[in-house]
Formats: C-alpha cells, structure tokens, sequence
C-alpha cells in the first residue's frame, strides 16, 4: 500500500493528464446495454464487495455507480450476483426514461456480466444449492424481470471492471477505450 501523499501524487498527475478527455457519442442504434462487475471481498477490513455497473446508450455511457455492498458475500458468484441486482434495479429505471423520450423501444436491455455463474442465477428455473440458498430474496427479484437479459462478457470486454477494481496501466487504457473517452489535443 502507498503511503496517503504518494497515493494524492499519483492521484492529482492522473487528474492533470487526463484534464482534457472527453466521453465522445457518435452515431448511435440507440440500444441501452448495462454492463456490471463487483470485486470478491475487496474491502480488507471488512471484507465487503464492491459493485459497479456502467450503462450506455448508443456505446457512450450515460448512467454509472460504484458501491461498497452491504452485506460480505461468501463467494465471487454471490458479489457478482449482487451487482447483477443493482444493475437491473438502474436499468428498469432507464428503460422509463427511455420510453418517456421514444429512445430504445426494444423489448428488453441487455446487461453484460463476467461471472457465468451468477448470470446462471438469474434463470427462474436454477436450483438452489448449498451455496447459494442463503441468497436473499431481495436478489432474488431479477428472476422475474421480463425488460432485461443477461449475457457473458470476458473480463477484457467489461468496461465496468474499471469501477471496482484497480488496472494495470494496459487494461485501464483498455476500458476507457471502451468507454469511448478521448483526450483533445
């Protein structure tokens, strides 16, 4: 761990050189796709995860959220499950907000996930198992959810990794690629 003023360094020289860039929209299909990841345990202290999701509209993002989650899940597919839930629960929203303003009037969202595990989760029909029957009901809701689906993205692809977990320099430089953030000469 860095000591708290080489950390602010390091901090403030990214914020200077990244001062200029931009989210940039281009030409858009108008589709709204939710990608999502937490970390497994990434709290030392309390060994509690972090959830993010990213959504975007067009490719450009629109809507994104970082958050420490509020219980400690036992397993990687549990956080990820977890981040899952938050992540329907913001693109239910969207999808309002989209119909409100006649933007993306597909039947459902697409939501990209790293964790085959937890999108199994996610099926009405998947059997409870001793590790994962503890699972709250309050995760559980998604099942029901007819406005989004759940598809596999590998971890390179997910621009949400940025959100919950620190980079290295190649697959940091990797996400804000994805995320269509450009510097300005």
């Amino acid at each position: 761990m860095y000591p708290v003023s080489t950390a602010l360094k390091r901090v403030l020289r990214y914020i200077k050189g990244t001062k200029s860039f931009k989210i940039v929209f281009g030409p858009t299909n108008g589709k709204l796709v939710g990608y999502c990841d937490s970390d497994w345990a990434g709290d030392a202290e309390d060994h509690r995860s972090t959830s993010g999701y990213i959504f975007t509209l067009g490719g450009a993002p629109i809507s994104w959220k970082t958050r420490k989650q509020p219980t400690v899940a036992l397993s990687s597919c549990e956080a990820e499950y977890m981040a899952l839930t938050e992540a329907t629960k913001e693109a239910l929203f969207l999808r309002a907000v989209c119909v409100t303003f006649k933007i993306d009037q597909d039947n459902q969202t697409l939501i990209k996930c790293d964790n085959q595990g937890a999108i199994a989760l996610t099926k009405e029909s998947s059997k409870q198992h001793q590790r994962t029957k503890h699972i709250d009901v309050r995760y559980h809701f998604l099942r029901s959810q007819n406005d989004v689906y759940f598809k596999y993205v590998p971890s390179n692809d997910n621009m949400a990794d940025i959100l919950t977990k620190p980079l290295g320099r190649n697959l940091h430089d990797n996400a804000v690629h994805l995320l269509t953030i450009k510097g300005v000469c």
